[in-house]
């Protein structure tokens, strides 16, 4: 058997902490399911600035390329933010090279209601019991990517910022149809956001993600809604709502918004696949990363939640390695570990990153 190939970027402050866990996790599995694997690790983001005065190398991004999955811990700090680079956006932003290089475009941003975690949430009981919402989200176009960009300065000496939001057809029928197989493999239920009431972009998404719908998946109940109205039905509804679509802004957005239901972003994982992909297949050159940030406040004091990125490691189980068995049993595990109490401070308790890592590692 080929041995699986994982390339770790553990990034900056917290991440480098919640990659060492998900790593711990992915080994103790890979060793008792007795599957052949090799990991390397490498610098991404500010620490990789430090090192190389660039946020990602070329070397970096060839063993990218090559790898059957990529970790990520999380990249940025205050540290880095005032360099300044005259050049695109990939050479600003090490993991958007990666994404864009790798065309990951189908980002999944799953959130669940955690029965040991209702409490922690601003909801009572009974409205958030049994949400299990499925984020689709475009990774690789519109108008963080953009282009023209840019600063200058206009009449009377005012500055002007400004991007540009793009998409072609073909993006948004490539995204439709991931969002898609994921709603026929889960409820046949899909909700499309977009703005269709005031942006072009939004007119040509609800029609193309329409289309898409009518002529190939007719057994999947599509919705459109406008994103702000959205938002709002979502905070007062989340159990009515499955998978939800949505552009590259816009699925930022709603993929933080869902995280009330999880009791805290550090529960939230995420796949970037360069495909769709439904459970049980297999695709490669996914890069997966809990959604939070690097958190500088709590950088190095070993308290960071490790979940989301054990959780983002139970992804390429299920979508990089085909084992969605072993990605469930990490699930359930995880939820017995929160049922026994075990919270890192972002949920309200003392435990360490460490102590939640070893519970898991324990129970599984």
């Amino acid at each position: 058997m080929q041995s699986f190939k994982l390339l770790a970027l553990g990034g900056d402050h917290i991440g480098p902490e919640v990659t060492m866990a998900a790593l711990d996790v992915f080994q103790h599995l890979t060793t008792r399911e007795q599957i052949p694997v090799e990991i390397d690790e490498d610098l991404l983001g500010g620490a990789s600035w430090d090192v190389h005065q660039t946020f990602c190398t070329d070397d970096v991004a060839a063993k990218a390329k090559a790898a059957d999955a990529i970790l990520v811990g999380a990249v940025g700090g205050p540290e880095w933010d005032a360099i300044e680079i005259d050049g695109p956006i990939t050479e600003t932003d090490g993991l958007t090279r990666l994404r864009i290089e790798l065309d990951v475009y189908n980002a999944l941003r799953p959130a669940r209601a955690w029965k040991p975690l209702l409490n922690k949430t601003p909801y009572r009981d009974n409205v958030v019991t049994g949400s299990n919402i499925l984020v689709v989200r475009e990774n690789s176009g519109g108008i963080y990517y953009g282009e023209p960009r840019g600063r200058d300065t206009a009449a009377q000496g005012q500055q002007r910022a400004y991007e540009i939001s793009e998409y072609h057809t073909f993006e948004i029928e490539r995204i439709a149809r991931c969002a898609l197989t994921a709603a026929r493999d889960r409820k046949k239920q899909l909700v499309s956001l977009d703005k269709s009431n005031v942006m072009e972009t939004g007119k040509l998404w609800r029609e193309t993600v329409g289309r898409i719908a009518r002529d190939e998946f007719p057994d999947v109940t599509v919705r459109h809604l406008l994103m702000d109205f959205a938002l709002y039905e979502i905070a007062r509804k989340p159990t009515e709502f499955d998978v939800v679509l949505a552009d590259n802004l816009f699925g930022d957005l709603v993929s933080d918004l869902v995280g009330i239901t999880a009791g805290s972003l550090g529960m939230l994982p995420s796949a970037c696949l360069p495909g769709p992909v439904k459970s049980g297949d297999r695709i490669r050159g996914g890069i997966y990363e809990p959604t939070h940030g690097s958190a500088p406040d709590i950088s190095g004091l070993g308290i960071a939640n490790p979940i989301a990125a054990i959780l983002s490691v139970a992804m390429i189980f299920e979508y990089a390695l085909g084992r969605s068995g072993l990605a469930k049993e990490i699930e359930t595990t995880v939820e017995q570990v929160l049922a026994d109490g075990l919270f890192t401070v972002d949920l309200g308790g003392k435990a360490t990153t460490s102590e939640v890592t070893q519970g898991i590692i324990k129970k599984l």
